[in-house]
């Protein structure tokens, strides 16, 4: 007869042993490993770091300067080539099954480690244990598991245990996060929120939100949105074990300034992504009134610029040549569609220039805005007006 194990639960229970402890797993990874060392996104009190750090030891194997090193990369060459995991460079099919082996290819490149991965524990117990002996620990957890629940159901166990971080971070986060799901924000990658309830991996569901702001310890950005990880961090800060650095910036509005000056810039370029958000309804405001217009005069127009709807508001390095050669093709046919994107990447491309003088970014923003409130159209000057207002 097997051994049934130390707790003899019925099946329903050894479920909810899995789920409870790949959940606390999923905290360890988003809390610790990913808001804190990869985003510097809070501080954590030793107590919480030194209770995550052996957990991932016994539950994933995973190094924290590995997981760093690779997630910054990740942000820093986003959906580019030299993406570790982008769907848009690999495909959907290999990031979503095979995504972990993805992610211990990039580990094993030293230049990435070095790179990247500076600033995380480097203690004796990191270079020692956890980073020498990665494997040690997985198997610890299986003689753990086989003791505790028995030699069927804490196989199952351990097997969930060790397949949930390399299936749902490494496949569904890194892979259906960048392919299919809901955008706030036009951030210059593919990033999505696959659903606003972040309870399954801990709030990791809300990508595009996270691209927007990498360094928020809050993944959430509308009221209808539950990130599970930051109601821990919540529950740490109240209890003295936590201290939150960074949040996504609010924007605040004033009166509207004569012209744009160095603080509207520094209010604009810090809550850029709300300016694209507020820029994108007036488009879409537009794009109503050209397809109603084409739909009287040339209805195969219409279908032409229906056609073209989902590449409006994407950035040229995210569009295909065949998709950037259909908008040439397709605006001229809607002029004042045609302005307004074109407008909205010169606007983009004021936070692109970073590194030149503001005193040339205020000029080119304020050049901007006059050509904006003196083309005639009404959403686009009324947009230029509120840009004034950014405070």
């Amino acid at each position: 007869m097997l051994f049934s194990g130390l707790f003899d639960l019925p099946w329903w229970g050894h479920v909810v042993a899995a789920l409870a402890l790949t959940h606390v797993t999923i905290a360890a990874v988003t809390i610790y490993l990913h808001r804190c060392q990869a985003h510097r996104a809070l501080d954590l009190h030793p107590a919480v770091s030194h209770f995550f750090r052996p957990w991932l030891w016994l539950t994933t194997g995973m190094v924290t300067r590995e997981w760093a090193a690779v997630h910054r990369k990740h942000h820093a060459k986003c959906d580019t080539p030299e993406d570790p995991h982008s769907p848009q460079i690999y495909g959907i099919n290999r990031v979503l099954w095979l995504g972990v082996f993805l992610y211990v290819k990039e580990c094993a490149n030293r230049q990435t480690l070095e790179r990247y991965g500076r600033g995380t524990p480097d203690d004796w117990v990191e270079r020692n244990v956890y980073s020498k002996l990665a494997i040690y620990g997985v198997l610890l957890t299986l003689a753990v598991d086989l003791l505790l629940f028995g030699a069927v159901p804490g196989a199952l166990i351990w097997l969930a245990q060790v397949a949930w971080i390399p299936f749902w971070a490494a496949g569904v986060i890194n892979g259906i996060g960048h392919y299919w799901g809901y955008r706030h924000w036009s951030t210059p990658d593919a990033s999505t929120n696959i659903v606003p309830f972040g309870i399954l991996i801990g709030g990791e569901e809300l990508h595009n939100n996270h691209h927007a702001y990498p360094t928020s310890a809050k993944l959430s950005s509308k009221w209808y949105e539950l990130d599970a990880g930051w109601l821990y961090i919540r529950i740490l800060e109240a209890l003295g074990l936590a201290r939150v650095k960074h949040l996504a910036p609010r924007p605040h509005f004033a009166a509207p300034k004569p012209a744009v000056d160095p603080d509207t810039l520094e209010a604009i370029i810090r809550c850029r992504y709300d300016v694209l958000a507020r820029y994108a309804r007036s488009l879409k405001r537009i794009y109503g009134e050209e397809l109603r217009k084409l739909r009287r005069r040339a209805p195969q127009e219409a279908r032409a610029l229906q056609a073209i709807e989902p590449w409006l508001e994407r950035d040229d390095k995210m569009l295909h040549e065949l998709e950037r050669a259909r908008l040439a093709q397709v605006l001229p046919k809607a002029r004042t569609l045609q302005t307004m994107v074109s407008m909205r990447r010169e606007l983009a491309a004021v936070w692109g220039r970073s590194k030149a003088p503001r005193e040339q970014l205020v000029r080119q923003l304020q050049d901007w805005c006059a050509r904006a409130e003196a083309s005639g159209i009404r959403p686009l000057a009324e947009f230029s007006q509120r840009l004034r207002s950014y405070a």
